[in-house]
């Protein structure tokens, strides 16, 4: 229920942050803020405690989601939706409106989104060549959502849509201790 309710929430402010970037012709600017943003979720435990502690009041959150969004030089939409759901207690839901806002101008775009988790992180030629073997398996322009997990040792798990590669060296190393526990 939880869930559902956040996705709701996340898909009404990732609408409604879509359809004004769009007025304000600054789309890539507000994706870039939100990517951003994202990576700085995935690297910082301090920033997670902001976005989801129940103790902080409104505007303690609001006040320091808009001085991160200050530093990092963000556009004024992302500033504004920060200080939104701040003042509104939707914090919470931050990453699900970044990954629903993302998903909206990909589907208006018609791109695909590939979700790529790597054992180390790839280099931007690496991560180059990787969109193109993707667009041409997938038939269409496709962003890279990349994450790092290094407990596969080596290689990628990349998922489109429905369909999921496997290619990490944990896997693998599954899958031989599981043949050689049949043989043996």
């Amino acid at each position: 229920m939880a869930t559902e309710t956040t996705g709701l929430i996340a898909e009404r402010y990732a609408s409604a942050l879509y359809e004004l970037a769009d007025e304000a012709k600054a789309l890539d600017q507000v994706a870039g803020d939100l990517r951003a943003l994202k990576a700085m979720m995935a690297s910082s435990q301090d920033l997670v405690r902001l976005i989801r502690s129940p103790v902080l009041g409104r505007s303690d959150q609001a006040k320091a989601s808009t001085a991160l969004a200050e530093k990092a030089g963000f556009h004024d939409l992302s500033k504004r939706v920060l200080g939104t759901l701040a003042q509104n207690r939707r914090l919470f839901a931050l990453s699900s409106v970044i990954d629903a806002f993302l998903a909206e101008l990909a589907r208006r775009r018609g791109e695909a989104t590939a979700d790529v988790t790597s054992a180390v992180a790839l280099t931007p030629a690496q991560t180059q060549a990787l969109e193109e073997a993707l667009r041409s398996v997938v038939g269409s322009k496709v962003s890279v959502d990349l994450k790092v997990d290094r407990s596969l040792i080596g290689g990628l798990v990349v998922r489109v849509g429905s369909r999921m590669i496997d290619t990490s060296l944990a896997t693998k190393l599954r899958r031989l201790r599981l043949a050689m526990k049949e043989v043996g």
